[in-house]
């Protein structure tokens, strides 16, 4: 009998053996489920429209849709560095603060909301939800000369989880990938080798730090550079650790 794949049971680390499962359970092909998966296409380039200050929404979907932060003091002539900032599964509220805290260190954000409650990957396979994120990325290009040398993905939670996922197969785009309190990793094509930094509460009753303990100890194993940051405390994005994820992103070249 069919048993749909849930996040607490699937964990993959980039195995095709588990893409190959993935497929079967969901009657697809494997040269299907990987022929697109999560792999996005906007690339960054000279802007083409003006850029807004502060923050303002996509305007690109009805309902959820998401907005970009442009700090003070942007200019063209000065390519920032830029990150994709993905929320948990209570939805973008709070990411405010993030987005300040980003843009008092000349960081671009935008954070864009998934199709459904959550992203499409935790109870299914990848599709609308990199769709919308393409959209946003190349909403983004449009208007902010980005530094194509410091750009990321970073995601908590559920968004952790997709921010691990989404960067690690396009790590040819994303130069660093930021997860705090993710889950698990599903990336079985993988591109690149983006710098990583995780932070996760050794108390969070949420989502278990031993699962990400297995995921940065594999991740190392393949060869990718991890920071990895645990902490007193639960299902959280500890602020002191944000600025240091920050400081971290936006000192690297």
């Amino acid at each position: 009998m069919h048993r749909p794949i849930t996040r607490r049971r699937f964990v993959d680390l980039g195995l095709w053996s588990a893409a190959a499962m993935l497929c079967a359970q969901t009657g697809t092909t494997l040269q299907a489920q990987t022929k697109r998966g999560a792999r996005l296409r906007a690339r960054p380039a000279k802007p083409k429209l003006r850029a807004t200050l502060g923050r303002h929404s996509f305007g690109l979907a009805t309902g959820r849709d998401g907005y970009l932060s442009i700090p003070a003091g942007y200019t063209p002539e000065k390519p920032l560095p830029f990150i994709l900032m993905l929320h948990g599964a209570n939805g973008s509220a709070g990411l405010e603060k993030f987005c300040e805290t980003a843009a008092n260190q000349g960081i671009a954000v935008a954070v864009p909301d998934s199709r459904g409650r959550t992203w499409d990957r935790i109870k299914g396979s990848f599709g609308p939800d990199i769709d919308f994120l393409d959209r946003a990325l190349a909403y983004t290009f449009d208007h902010v000369a980005v530094d194509p040398h410091r750009i990321a993905i970073a995601g908590f939670s559920d968004g952790g989880s997709y921010s691990l996922s989404v960067g690690l197969s396009n790590g040819d785009l994303f130069t660093h990938v930021i997860a705090y309190s993710p889950e698990f990793v599903s990336a079985p094509l993988r591109y690149g080798k983006p710098s990583i930094f995780i932070a996760h509460g050794v108390q969070d009753q949420v989502l278990s730090v031993n699962l990400t303990e297995q995921i940065v100890r594999k991740l190392k194993d393949a060869g990718y550079a991890v920071e990895f940051k645990e902490f007193t405390g639960g299902h959280i994005m500890r602020p002191d650790l944000v600025k240091e994820s920050l400081r971290w992103f936006a000192g690297s070249r």
